[in-house]
């Protein structure tokens, strides 16, 4: 659990810090036998910034959950 912990609060921290990304995707737009015309666009996929405050809460729940049991 002290692992998981661990993991959590960097994922919470990396997610207060970097809000999201970019990914390209390529659409067809026509398709006229052998001649293809595509188009690449860029999609932001992004989450809001209190879920890694709550992400990084939650690991540190488990975190100091760990250190009570093992005390």
């Amino acid at each position: 659990m002290k692992t998981l912990g661990i993991i959590l609060v960097i994922a919470g921290i990396a997610m207060i810090v970097i809000r999201g990304f970019s990914v390209q995707t390529e659409k067809k737009v026509v398709d006229l036998g052998p001649v293809e015309v595509n188009k690449k666009e860029n999609k932001w996929v992004g989450w809001p910034t209190y879920a890694g405050g709550v992400v990084a809460i939650v690991g540190v729940v488990l975190l100091i959950g760990s250190n009570k049991k093992n005390a």
